[in-house]
């Protein structure tokens, strides 16, 4: 499947056809194969399939802690029903990819292609192809034949069916005329790119609400990921804003991320997360199109309309392939009263779809201040905007509703998780944006004793300012003990994992947070630099930094992280060329000193850091350490880390660094380790 080492996410080495392996029972699994380039693709296949209760073997995912990848490969090869081939350029210079369709035909599974490019088969890949079927994903996004593929797996033994299938998407029995296209043409479509990445999301949502301890994580995630019910599975849509004034979106948007956040909580639910589903907001589209791509079975629509002192919401639950109606009701009630309506769907719901609802998911008790939760809901859109300008206006929302209703735990909770991304962010110094967070987060706990919450802003906040790794630990144990991992939970757990050299755990939480937050740039960010790039997986790591970049084009360092990964990959030129379309503080300088002395430019570098240090000296110590460290200047770069320590500047990216590897063997880091309190 893969032509990488087999470390890299969705890579394995070759398998041996002669391998003598114990070849377990028929599992009815639906194997992926696919090379390590297009694992996006293959992610979202696995999930439409297991969405449609068609249960997936995927690489890396299905392979257990300490097995060889290869003994698990032919193994899954031997037992599955078929094979599903994304067939791209990749694909088919990858040999092991050859291998796994080799063996796939020796064993006479049913092999069907998803073709992303008219690359030219070769004759020895051709040999095992050509009298298979095959669906044309060449011409658009991939979700356009998701449908078909369902229906063709389900009915994999019948090739006139898929004949049919493939007949009625306009294409051919037989492969393409080659053509001169991008593989990957429709992936410059933001759109596209939302889908697909949404649809990575699905494969992850149900993963497993224990704390992962290091000896169980690949298991306990693997198990997770695999027992996807798809008749159980759910996106919340935006709710229309039917007031007269056309001026309370802010109210409707938050409301349906209430009823979102009450259905997560609700046991053998599966809900996508708010930045998948709120997509499609202002979008004309049908609700088969939005199921396929979000790979749910149910949607839930609904409207709010606001008056003096009165709030009507109606809701809808519609089954997505059909586009029928499954439940629907309409609420009137004091404003108030809203967030109670809100228990209620998801009550209602969960008893439409034949689920119960366990007692500890019983309704919250209401704010009594309208004016407090109107202050709330503003605080949520402006925290949105995730913006310097949005985290200040919803620091004073949030304060506001809290001022208006001391006891309002949700307003508590808004209030530490915006204070700690000032923090993390730098837009105040970490002293005083944690020291607040800190606050914040224990009030919201002593208000809300079930909330996870304000247990994963304490675990943030020891990583990233107090360097108290196991007091992140007790707090995110706590936190996925009250309630499911969020994105945000997931993150946080993530780099704890990867600062104690947990690496296997740090990827598969790097991940999971992806997919609970697809579109989401700070995820897909954290996962290249936390994981990819101290793992060494450059191409992946660049890939993930451009990945937040199409989701927010502005997003602050994201030119730096693309150029970082360039730059270590010996792409100076490149690499220079993306830390000139950073700003100035947010890594132009350091960026471009690095670049210029690894070009050899050793004056230019000289300029850029001594600008470097005039502008970046109090807000990045670290940064300044990392041009000293790269340039192998140890003095300067163990005096900038103190600095950095001092200001406690995120130094939770400090150990697998590789712009620090010049340091590595002095004295000197293995003190600084302790200092952090590290293990060496």
């Amino acid at each position: 499947m893969s032509d990488k080492a087999p470390e890299s996410t969705g890579d394995h080495p070759p398998t041996d056809p002669q391998m003598t392996v114990q070849v377990p029972k028929a599992s009815g699994r639906v194997f992926i194969s696919y090379a390590s380039q297009d694992a996006a693709v293959a992610q979202q296949v696995c999930a439409a399939l297991e969405a449609a209760g068609l249960p997936c073997w995927i690489a890396p995912r299905d392979v257990r802690a300490g097995e060889s990848y290869a003994a698990a490969i032919v193994q899954a090869i031997s037992s599955c029903r078929m094979l599903i081939l994304v067939l791209s350029k990749s694909a088919i210079e990858s040999s092991h990819v050859l291998r796994e369709v080799e063996r796939a035909s020796s064993k006479k599974r049913p092999v069907l292609s998803i073709r992303l490019d008219a690359t030219p088969l070769p004759p020895d890949l051709e040999y095992f192809l050509s009298a298979n079927h095959w669906l044309d994903a060449s011409g658009g996004p991939v979700e356009q034949i998701l449908p078909a593929l369902v229906e063709s797996v389900r009915d994999h033994g019948s090739v006139a069916g898929a004949s049919t299938t493939a007949a009625r998407l306009g294409s051919p029995p037989t492969p393409p005329p080659t053509a001169s296209k991008s593989p990957f043409r429709w992936r410059t479509r933001a759109v596209a790119i939302a889908l697909f990445v949404a649809a990575v999301g699905v494969a992850y949502v149900l993963t497993n609400k224990l704390w992962l301890e290091k000896h169980v994580a690949s298991e306990q995630t693997k198990t997770a990921a695999t027992s996807v019910v798809g008749d159980k599975s759910i996106a919340v849509l935006p709710f229309l804003d039917l007031s007269e004034k056309k001026d309370q979106e802010y109210f409707a948007n938050g409301i349906a991320e209430e009823v979102l956040d009450r259905l997560a909580k609700v046991p053998g639910l599966r809900v996508v997360g708010r930045t998948s589903s709120f997509q499609f907001k202002g979008k004309n589209t049908d609700s088969a199109s939005v199921g396929a791509a979000l790979g749910v079975a149910y949607l839930l629509e609904g409207s709010v309309r606001r008056e003096v002192g009165r709030v009507r919401v109606a809701a809808q639950l519609i089954a997505a392939r059909t586009g029928a109606e499954r439940w629907s009701d309409r609420f009137d009630s004091d404003v108030v009263d809203v967030l109670q309506v809100q228990d209620t769907i998801a009550a209602e719901l969960a008893r439409a779809l034949q689920i119960t609802v366990e007692a500890d998911t019983a309704p919250r008790t209401s704010v009594k201040s309208a004016q407090a939760l109107d202050a709330y809901l503003r605080g949520q859109q402006a925290f949105d905007r995730n913006t310097q300008e949005g985290c200040e206006a919803a620091v004073a929302q949030f304060q506001q509703a809290l001022s208006l209703e001391p006891t309002f735990a949700a307003a508590a909770n808004g209030l530490a998780k915006t204070h700690a991304v000032i923090g993390e962010v730098g837009w105040l110094p970490p002293r005083v944006a944690f020291e607040r967070a800190r606050e914040a987060a224990l009030l919201a706990q002593r208000l809300d004793l079930k909330s996870p919450m304000p247990h994963v802003v304490m675990a943030q906040i020891h990583v990233d300012y107090d360097l108290d790794w196991d007091g992140a630990d007790r707090e995110l144990q706590q936190a996925f003990a009250l309630g499911p991992r969020d994105s945000y939970g997931a993150l946080t757990a993530s780099k704890l994992a990867a600062q104690r050299g947990r690496w296997d755990e740090a990827r598969q939480l790097g991940i999971e947070a992806v997919a609970l937050d697809p579109l989401n740039p700070d995820a897909h960010a954290m996962l290249g630099y936390i994981v990819y790039l101290r793992s060494g997986q450059l191409v992946e790591a660049e890939r993930s930094f451009r990945r937040a970049l199409q989701i927010t084009p502005d997003y602050a360092v994201g030119h730096y992280f693309v150029g970082e990964a360039l730059m270590l990959q010996g792409h100076l030129d490149a690499a220079q060329a993306e830390f000139r379309m950073e700003k100035p503080d947010d890594g132009q300088l350091v960026g471009s000193a690095m670049a210029d002395f690894a070009a050899g430019r050793k004056a230019e570098s000289d300029g850029q850091l001594a600008e470097a240090i005039r502008q970046n000296a109090t807000d990045w110590p670290q940064g300044i350490a990392s041009v000293y460290a790269f340039r192998g200047e140890k003095d300067r770069a163990f005096e900038w880390l103190d600095r950095a320590y001092e200001a406690r500047d995120h130094l939770y990216i400090f150990k697998g660094d590789p712009l620090m590897k010049n340091l590595v063997g002095d004295p000197r880091y293995k003190a600084f380790l302790r200092k952090m309190n590290l293990p060496e």
